[in-house]
């Protein structure tokens, strides 16, 4: 027997080619030219010498398929098995009804020319569309709502076959696809996925043991791509099922909020105890659906919904009206041993794998690239410490890094570094302590590059010095006030504007723990630091439902060769300048309002409940820890001192303890 496939790299399509291949037949894959590499790695996995598993090249938009003559007549009476299509909720109608439709109306053709022995249709139960009620497998055009281009798409596709194939086939409607039972794996994040970085964030803020308020909703039919490949494995080489639909889904689903609550133990978070059934809401006269309908209420929940990464479309439709009858299918898997297994036995794994390989904030070279690629990306005090080291970050992400520092040498060598891997890099030596140079800056990088998508504020000037030892140095202040602060916000308000037009960009103000321990000896410093901490939390909700987001990290103690003459630092834990950096990334990725150590959050947390006894912890420390070799300023790059604030107030805090 000779099988074809289209879609056979994707997620089912995985699942399907080694138990077609296990049958002992040549299998032939449709190939587009982008998915080869895709293929070639497939094959590599399941038939090395390349004697079964065979490709073609075509595309699913053209008449024929794009196939030659000699593909074409290879397949002559083969099994013809339809996967390929757009599964995505957000895609544009376009696109999805040129794979679903016109795709489907051309394999339709093929086979009809080839005489395929049998046509099976991967479609979804997403061709009840609307329907209130039980669907079954005998059902198909019961004037049900389309209200989605997915929906009316697969509807579509699935009339195609049932209308315009001259040969046999068979459709299998599967319920919402998601990992392996056996391994969690997947490809892609949908469905309930969708709702796993609200889980998280969940997890991460609360005990388990915290009751949340959820949505309940109707039978949520989730079923494992496994399961999916096997039984329509199965059901395809049996006799006598021809011109039948089957519906491969969880003949005894959870509802929404069991589904979630299943996924919250996995995750270990907590769950939502009292949950709500939105046809229960949809109920209740005048109040709710007014409230929702405004401006305000509307864009908190656009903002919510960006936040966690939840397509509004995938938010609407995240559970169907319709039950859905699998008669014929159980019959057809009887005695095969091919069935569903629960939820709760293999949701931890698919939860452990989207944590480790599918999560959008994880800092993989893939979401680097995601969020970073083409984008213009402006770092201040780029020539050495952290600047240097997040430019060197971004290198290979296709950003277009725009580095900026006084020392012009220096950048060059930074440009060098990242042009020698591939990066693309421009340099442009500034004053930023001179607001007119900062202005005039982002005024050249928007001439010559067109936009500043983000601003990564990261040079600064630290002086150790007490206040009693800088009473005629009133000059300090200023020029420590003039870099980290009016420096900063001067890239800020020339920026702003042009996000504001394109309703994106993200503005990262580094600063200091420095800032949350208020060290003795560093008042010019974390004053400045603070002013902009404060200027940050007050803009973020400016400009947060302009798509514009603003990231403060209160950077820990960095280590470099300028600290490595103080012995003191020994004791206190450091991260490197590549840490450091990779804090930044991870903020470009995740856009979050603030980044904090534990240490730093102890540090406020002390401070906020006993602002006394952190006031003795300082003034105890300020006696003990000895003064600097050095009271001379840093050169405003970002480079540190022999002893720098955050080491200074991480040693007193540990110090403190100690007291």
């Amino acid at each position: 027997m000779t099988y074809f496939i289209t879609g056979a790299t994707g997620f089912i399509g995985r699942s399907l080619v080694p138990l077609l291949m296990a049958r002992g037949d040549n299998v032939f894959v449709l190939v587009r030219h982008g998915s080869r590499a895709r293929f070639a790695a497939q094959r590599e996995r399941l038939d090395p010498g390349g004697k079964r598993l065979h490709a073609l090249t075509g595309d699913l938009a053209e008449p024929g398929l794009g196939l030659s003559v000699d593909d074409r007549d290879q397949l002559r009476g083969a099994q013809f098995f339809h996967l390929a299509a757009v599964y995505d909720l957000t895609a544009p109608a376009e696109e999805t009804e040129r794979a679903n439709v016109t795709g489907t109306r051309n394999v339709v053709g093929l086979a009809n020319q080839a005489g395929a022995a049998c046509l099976h249709l991967v479609s979804s139960i997403a061709v009840a569309g609307r329907f209130k009620g039980s669907f079954t497998e005998a059902m198909f055009d019961e004037g049900q709502e389309l209200d989605h281009p997915y929906y009316k798409t697969k509807h579509e596709s699935e009339r195609i076959v049932r209308t315009e194939a001259t040969v046999l086939w068979r459709v299998y409607r599967p319920g919402m696809v998601i990992g392996s039972s056996e391994t969690g794996e997947a490809d892609r994040v949908d469905g309930p996925y969708y709702a796993f970085k609200l889980i998280q964030q969940m997890r991460d803020a609360f005990p388990q043991w915290v009751p949340f308020i959820g949505p309940e909703g109707g039978p949520f039919n989730l079923v494992p791509v496994d399961f999916v490949a096997k039984a329509i494995d199965h059901i395809a080489h049996l006799e006598g099922l021809d011109r039948r639909a089957f519906h491969i889904v969880d003949p005894a689903p959870l509802s929404l909020g069991d589904t979630l609550n299943t996924f919250c133990r996995a995750a270990h978070a907590p769950e939502f105890a009292l949950r709500i059934d939105r046809r229960m809401a949809r109920m209740i006269p005048g109040g709710f659906a007014a409230m929702g309908s405004l401006p305000a209420v509307k864009r908190m929940r656009e903002q919510a919904l960006a936040r966690l990464g939840i397509p509004e479309a995938a938010f609407t439709y995240m559970d169907y009206p319709a039950t859905f009858d699998a008669t014929e299918a159980q019959a057809a898997l009887a005695g095969s041993g091919v069935t569903c297994p629960p939820l709760h036995e293999y949701a931890w794994k698919v939860w452990d794998y989207w944590e480790r390989h599918l999560d959008p904030q994880l800092p993989t070279p893939a979401n680097v690239r995601r969020v970073a690629g083409e984008r213009v990306v402006v770092i201040t005090g780029a020539s050495s410490g952290i600047g240097r080291a997040v430019c060197t970050h971004l290198a290979a992400s296709g950003a277009i890094i725009v580095g900026v520092a006084r020392r012009a040498e220096q950048l060059e060598e930074m440009r060098a570094e990242v042009e020698g891997v591939g990066g693309t890099a421009y340099v442009y030596p500034t004053d930023l302590s001179d607001h007119d140079a900062c202005t005039h800056l982002i005024e050249r990088v928007i001439a010559d590059h067109g936009r500043v998508d983000v601003l990564i504020n990261n040079a600064g000037r630290s002086i150790r010095r007490s206040v009693l030892d800088s009473l005629d140095r009133f000059h300090d202040f200023e020029r420590t006030m003039k870099l980290n602060y009016f420096g900063a916000i001067a890239l800020i308000m020339a920026v702003v504007p042009g996000m504001r037009e394109r309703q994106d960009g993200h503005i990262i103000n580094i600063t200091s723990i420095g800032g949350q321990a208020y060290p003795p000896r560093f008042a010019a410093y974390v004053a400045s630091k603070n002013a902009l901490d404060a200027f940050s939390r007050c803009f973020a909700p400016e400009v947060s439902g302009e798509g514009i987001a603003v990231t403060t990290i209160h950077m820990p103690l960095v280590r470099t060769p300028m600290i490595a003459p103080t012995g003191m630092y020994k004791n206190f834990p450091t991260i490197s300048s590549d840490e450091a950096a990779d804090m930044v990334v991870e903020a470009l990725i995740k856009r979050p309002h603030e980044v904090s150590t534990r240490v730093g959050k102890f540090g406020e947390l002390v401070h906020a409940i006993a602002p006394n006894v952190h006031q003795l912890i300082m003034a105890g420390a300020f006696q003990m820890l000895p003064d600097s070799a050095s009271h001379s300023p840093g050169d405003g790059d970002g480079s540190e001192q022999p002893v720098t604030p955050e080491a200074y107030a991480l040693g007193m805090l540990m110090r403190g303890i100690h007291l």
